[in-house]
């Protein structure tokens, strides 16, 4: 029996190559083949081509009307997955890599799905559905794997299992469910879409399952923060020798010792006087290291640096390859006894890669809260590839010495000795309902390394630590103010969404990413804070009362696909779901759509749908055709006697309007047939370059700040060269230069100009210092005519300039032939010291 091994990637299958011993062979006695798979190698086609004829238009539809869908009516069709290039167009696919596959199905007794093992059962997905696209009908396998080292890759191959048919394999049931209600939810954008727009706003709203959640939690925590208002109080407090403030516990409907302004509570502290502090217990207490870190944690402790979810998740795929970072997209919150064994003798070469301090990694014995048996992929950590250094990391992105850094400390954390403290409680002897509860640290201990709790906190805690109570309090007068709600933050949304459940951490990363990005997005994620998009405020506002945007629904539904894998409930009950969801946000969409100019404001520029241009329609003399075109060109408006003109198929010049520069020019053109994007249609044609010559083409007026008098543009067109004083158009000064009126081509694109001719720039080697052009000025210091005989004549002279930050500093300048880029010039040279 051969197994044809399915790696999710060609990095994977590089990675099993050198595990087992090349890309194909024997190992451990078992006939193998490694295939490469390109991730997700089909897609659904569009939903009109899953249904029969009479339905394809209102599965094509943006209307409200046909939606919900029958989706009973899909086929779940699926095609080779294909890919535009967005600079050159060019779009590729998918369906030759398919074709290796089943060629090298042909020497296969077995198909062994070699995938990551996802949470989401993605990895079962992008295998199944290449063997099924196959038509293959033989046996197929399991192979698992925490990780590419070859360790794990060739224990992964011992223990392939056999996995029953696909409608039998709970992963792929979990994932092929997801995908198909996410596929039917591509519903609410077009129901979100056609509402904006039939209020004036044209634009796309992305509505789905993840990012609605996202844009409503933001949107409401963004509501609050406008709302609040800052209401001061005042009120008599305690504060000892040391620091510590002892207050009262206030209860708003029996307590009247909070005041609204300074004097009454001024007037309150009177009744107050010294007092001695009275200890009432002491207690030593011990903090464990905090959770290792998914990536969504990962990730929002590095948008408060500025990395954003897009370029953490490409950087953190990269050091994965290549072992130096864990798997990524796990939802395990602990390691293995036996991945905790393998990491053990790397901790000091981490830490030292890191800068941790390796005395305090003293707990080298596994935790109970960090280490336990019967997660996947283990939490994410450190690879068994550990770097020489930070700075080697940088060649797979921006984020990835931070990436490591942060990792590696929150992993190292757990080696550290717990953090001690003794916890002192206090109060007022004269007045005991004057309390305070102080912490005073004994150990460092993990916090010294990394504390996860506090990186990830979306705000500032209030800080109790102290060094001990006092002997004496005074009363003071404190204010204090209303709570403000915190600004919506990476951090603030990774734990709103982790409350919930929803997603994995590198699922939130994701569609972060997804939601930040792109003309359409929803939210705006600057250093790690989140505001939304114009379009964002749109899709909130049509989200109030939805489902879609309802955490509480999400967390449901994401448990619903979970219980699908487990065979709890059926597939068909899951994607029913959908069709109610959809059904009630439907209603709820055009209800606030209502309200949109009142909540957003009206539309504005970018989003105010284009007119059609008028259209003139005739006869087109020529042919005889009956023809219809636009009425304007260029920013001109055809007259009745030009569209007469064109219809009997004359040439005529116009004033047309250049969009960028806002100049006009005379443009000659006429009717005729163009395409555009496999579409036909008549419009005005101007004559193209080849057309004219030097004598009749069209002749600009001036030419950088110079106009042409009637004897000069007479010279330019009979093919002789002239002199002009021009105008710089970037530094505005002007320079005499020789023309000429020539037909030229640039970006493939010919037209007739005006070319001018510059002198050739003398080498600045054949200078001497002596007579060598040069700029006499440098960091805002211009030289004296002294100084400027001084540095010709070899001399050194000292100046006293100002840096960027307006700082003054000394240096000494001299004229030097000087090299940029590969071009040579005469400047000023500074040196210090």
């Amino acid at each position: 029996m051969t197994y044809l091994l399915l790696a999710e990637k060609p990095s994977a299958a590089k990675n099993f190559a050198k595990a087992l011993g090349g890309m194909s062979g024997t190992y451990d006695g078992q006939p193998y083949q490694v295939q490469a798979l390109f991730g997700h190698m089909l897609e659904f086609v569009e939903p009109h081509e899953m249904v029969g004829d009479r339905e394809k238009e209102n599965f094509k539809s943006w209307e409200p009307g046909p939606m919900p869908w029958d989706v009973s009516q899909l086929n779940w069709k699926k095609q080779a997955q294909k890919s535009k290039n967005m600079k050159t167009g060019k779009i590729t696919s998918k369906a030759g890599a398919i074709r290796d596959v089943k060629d090298a199905a042909k020497n296969a007794t077995a198909i062994v799905i070699a995938t990551d093992k996802d949470p989401s059962g993605e990895g079962q997905l992008i295998g199944w559905e290449v063997i099924q696209a196959i038509g293959w009908k033989g046996p197929v396998k399991r192979m698992y794997f925490i990780d590419e080292s070859e360790k794990e890759l060739q224990k992964g191959f011992k223990n392939i299992i056999d996995l029953p048919s696909y409608d039998k394999d709970g992963e792929y049931v979990k994932a092929n469910v997801r995908s198909q209600w996410d596929f039917i939810s591509m519903q609410l954008t077009r129901l979100a879409t056609h509402a904006a727009r039939s209020k004036g706003y044209n634009t796309v709203v992305r509505q789905g399952r993840l990012k609605s959640v996202m844009t409503k939690l933001v949107a409401d925590q963004l509501a609050l923060v406008k709302a609040y208002k800052k209401k001061p109080y005042f009120e008599v407090k305690y504060k000892d020798e040391k620091g510590n403030v002892f207050t009262r516990k206030f209860d708003e409907d029996k307590d009247n010792w909070r005041f609204d302004n300074k004097q009454d509570a001024e007037k309150d502290q009177k009744s107050y006087g010294p007092s001695a502090v009275v200890q009432d217990s002491k207690t030593r207490k011990e903090t464990a290291p905090g959770k290792l870190l998914d990536l969504g944690g990962l990730a929002s402790i590095l948008g408060t640096r500025g990395y954003k979810s897009k370029e953490v998740l490409a950087t953190y795929q990269k050091m994965y390859e290549a072992k130096i970072v864990s798997y990524p997209r796990t939802e395990d919150k602990v390691i293995s006894t036996e991945q905790f064994k393998e990491m053990l003798p790397l901790v000091d070469k981490i830490a030292g890669v890191v800068g941790a301090d390796s005395s305090l990694l003293t707990h080298r014995q596994p935790r109970k809260t960090h280490v336990k048996d019967g997660g996947a992929h283990g939490a994410n950590r450190p690879g068994t590839t550990v770097p020489k250094s930070l700075d080697e990391l940088s060649k797979y992105g921006p984020s990835a010495k931070a990436i490591y850094e942060v990792l590696a400390k929150n992993f190292l954390a757990m080696f550290g000795e717990n953090y001690v403290y003794d916890s002192i409680k206090g109060h007022i002897e004269k007045h005991p309902a004057f309390t305070t509860t102080v912490s005073v640290p004994i150990d460092q201990g993990f916090k010294a390394i990394f504390d996860a709790d506090k990186e990830t906190a979306d705000e500032e805690g209030d800080d109790n630590t102290s060094t001990g109570l006092g002997q004496n309090g005074e009363p003071t007068v404190a204010e204090g103010v209303n709570k403000k709600p915190p600004h919506p933050s990476h951090k603030w949304l990774e734990k709103q969404l982790s409350k919930y459940e929803v997603g994995t951490g590198a699922t939130r990363v994701s569609t972060l990413s997804e939601v930040t990005t792109g003309k359409t997005a929803l939210l705006v994620d600057a250093r790690g804070k989140l505001t939304l998009t114009k379009i964002g405020e749109i899709a909130a506002a049509l989200l109030e009362g939805s489902q879609i945007g309802d955490p509480g629904v999400t967390e449901k539904l994401f448990k619903a696909m979970k219980d699908a894998g487990d065979f709890k409930v059926k597939p068909h009950d899951v994607l029913h779901t959908a069709t109610t969801l959809i059904k009630h946000d439907k209603d709820i969409f055009y209800r606030n759509a209502e309200n949109l100019i009142k909540k957003v404001g009206s539309p504005d520029a970018s989003m105010q749908k284009m007119q059609p241009k008028p259209k003139t329609e005739g006869v087109y003399k020529p042919t005889g055709e009956k023809v219809r075109f636009n009425k304007e060109w260029g920013g001109h408006t055809f007259t009745s006697a030009e569209i007469e003109q064109l219809l009997n198929g004359d040439t005529i010049q116009i004033l047309a309007t250049n969009q960028k520069t806002g100049k006009t020019q005379p443009v000659e053109g006429s009717l005729g047939q163009s395409e555009y994007k496999g579409k036909t249609f008549w419009g005005f044609q101007r004559k193209t370059a080849d057309s004219y010559t030097r004598d009749s083409a069209p002749f600009p007026a001036e030419w950088s700040g110079h106009t042409f008098t009637k004897e000069e543009k007479e010279k330019l067109r009979s093919g002789e060269k002239i002199k002009i004083k021009a105008v710089s158009s970037s530094t505005g000064k002007p320079f005499e230069v020789a023309v000429t009126f020539e037909l030229r081509e640039y970006k493939g694109r010919k037209n007739w100009g005006i070319e001018p001719h510059f002198e050739p720039r003398k080498d600045p080697s054949k200078y001497t210092r002596a007579d060598a052009p040069f700029k006499p000025e440098f960091s805002g210091y211009k030289l004296t005519k002294k100084e400027i005989q001084d540095v010709r004549s070899g001399e050194k002279v000292m100046v006293t300039a100002k840096g960027k930050k307006g700082k003054s500093f000394t240096c000494n300048l001299s004229l030097e032939l000087k090299e940029y880029k590969g071009n040579k010039f005469w400047g000023l040279e500074a040196h210090f010291g």
